[in-house]
């Protein structure tokens, strides 16, 4: 026998430690350089003006957020319920911040144009800030069933369909398909309008 073969055989000595089974107790253990999973940044409480520049952003990819413009800012009332369709509705915004004579704004003069549109509307400035500063980022709605807006279920609705609409659609409300679309010739030999299909009496 070769001493590269004896050397093989023999098992490793206090010098030289079996180094990949103690990499795999360390893994085990938790003692090894496994990646750490990142840690999430802490959240804390949005400022209005934080806010202010992310809806100012929204939607414009070259905008730095110094500027918003009205449309910009009825989404974020929107979303805020600061414009609820009753007390401050969408009207009532774009007089106020056409008064600006500007398309877009900056923060100074937006804080201008909730007040003036508070002072108005004998709402607290305050409140409105408060809202806008914590109704979260654009698009976000809170957690709850989708509602259906009423022009989606008008729409929808086939019994108020007229004419040759109605038509494309049976008693339930289903489609009718093609034949609810355009006359369907019938081949059956029978002459066009003929009412009294198969009822013809047979001879015995």
């Amino acid at each position: 026998m070769s001493e590269s073969e004896t050397n093989a055989e023999q098992p490793p000595t206090g010098d030289q430690p079996p180094t990949k089974e103690v990499e795999n107790l360390k893994l085990e253990n938790g003692a090894g350089d496994s990646p750490k999973s990142p840690v999430p940044p802490s959240s804390g409480n949005v400022t209005f003006e934080e806010n202010f520049k992310t809806f100012a952003k929204f939607g414009d990819p070259k905008s730095d957020g110094k500027l918003i413009t009205l449309s910009n800012s009825d989404k974020w009332m929107k979303q805020a319920k600061v414009i609820d369709g009753k007390k401050i509705t969408t009207t009532d915004t774009g007089i106020y911040f056409k008064k600006l004579k500007s398309q877009k704004i900056n923060i100074t003069n937006y804080k201008s144009f909730l007040e003036d549109l508070a002072k108005n509307k004998k709402i607290e400035v305050e409140e409105i800030k408060n809202k806008m500063a914590n109704c979260g980022q654009p698009g976000h709605h809170g957690v709850g069933a989708v509602k259906t807006p009423s022009t989606v279920d008008r729409l929808t609705d086939t019994s108020k369909y007229t004419g040759t609409h109605k038509q494309r659609f049976d008693d339930s409300g289903k489609g009718k398909g093609i034949s609810g679309r355009k006359d369907v010739v019938d081949a059956s030999g029978y002459v066009s309008g003929y009412q009294n299909k198969d009822t013809f009496a047979k001879k015995d």
